[in-house]
């Protein structure tokens, strides 16, 4: 039953892997509809704080534990700034609208996966998630450095034939893969205290108010976003970050969080390559593309396995 359990989670773990780049996709489109990737994250949000809340609302025992978190930052278990994980996260949806239908999905990917897993030696060190401190070894390192460079040469690929400006929207997705490592590790103090719903819904929440902020300044400098687009399919990017935090929650306890994260990102990038193909943006998908994506799996493979 131990080994269906874990085969299970690793599909499950891939699979949910591969929303992350689905999302890209939708949240990408939405911000090339409404002429302002803000105000797509904001939409992405919203409808995944509207998912979270109906959970709530139905789970009595789910809203009891928001009890907990405020009782844990009142006797300082927890600090305010921990419950600000919801930040990076909103960035990381504004640059999915910025950025992904300028570079890429399969670029932007991979930047965002090089940013996480060199931020992750950072925030291991340091100790800021729940399990603690670990250290920078020789391997972790490695495969850091791997990654960056699988970042530069994707980043070639889907940049080749594009202006100035593309350059500068590939910084966001490596800013905020960097972001995302200390996302998640803020984010897994709190659910340590009140569960993966409370953790999900406070990272919801908190992301909304900065991107209600963000939207505002962006409305008073370029003015009110196009009408909101007819097509369904563009308001469901916040439900697969829903999903996606929701199966990621069950699944660690079969397949560990190390091998969560691992075939997430495999996920991540195997799906940011077939929406590419199936759904491609205008930048399309070059040779440098798959290279990137490959080089990205070592690195991610390097530090994981390389003890020495």
């Amino acid at each position: 039953m131990r080994t269906q359990l874990r085969a299970v989670g690793l599909v499950v773990a891939f699979i949910t892997g591969a929303f992350i780049a689905i999302q890209s996709r939708i949240n990408g489109a939405l911000g090339t509809e409404l002429h302002n990737g803000i105000a797509a994250a904001l939409i992405s949000f919203l409808t995944g704080l509207l998912v979270l809340i109906i959970i709530l609302a139905c789970n009595r025992r789910t809203r009891g534990r928001l009890s907990a978190v405020r009782a844990a930052v009142a006797d300082r278990r927890l600090v305010w700034w921990q419950l600000m994980g919801g930040v990076s996260g909103a960035f990381l949806v504004t640059a999915q609208g910025l950025a992904v239908t300028a570079i890429g999905v399969a670029t932007f990917t991979v930047a965002v996966v090089g940013g996480q897993l060199i931020s992750s030696l950072w925030v291991d060190r340091i100790g800021l998630g729940p399990a603690g401190k670990a250290p920078i070894t020789v391997g972790r390192a490695l495969g850091a450095g791997i990654a960056l460079l699988a970042v530069v040469i994707a980043s070639a690929g889907g940049l080749g034939h594009a202006g100035p400006q593309a350059y500068v929207l590939a910084l966001l997705p490596a800013i905020a893969g960097f972001g995302m490592a200390w996302q998640q590790a803020i984010n897994g103090r709190v659910g340590v205290v009140g569960g993966p719903i409370v953790a999900a819904s406070i990272n919801f929440g908190v992301g909304t108010v900065a991107l209600i902020i963000a939207t505002a300044v962006s409305v008073l400098i370029q003015g009110r976003p196009a009408a909101l687009p007819s097509n369904p399919w563009l308001y469901l990017g916040g439900l697969f970050g829903v999903v996606f935090i929701a199966a990621a929650a069950v699944v660690v306890r079969w397949v560990g969080v190390l091998l969560l994260g691992l075939t997430a990102i495999a996920g991540q990038l195997i799906g940011s390559v077939l929406v590419e193909l199936v759904v491609p943006t205008g930048a399309g998908l070059t040779t440098l593309d798959l290279v990137g994506c490959a080089l990205t799996l070592v690195g991610v493979a390097v530090a994981a396995l390389v003890r020495r």
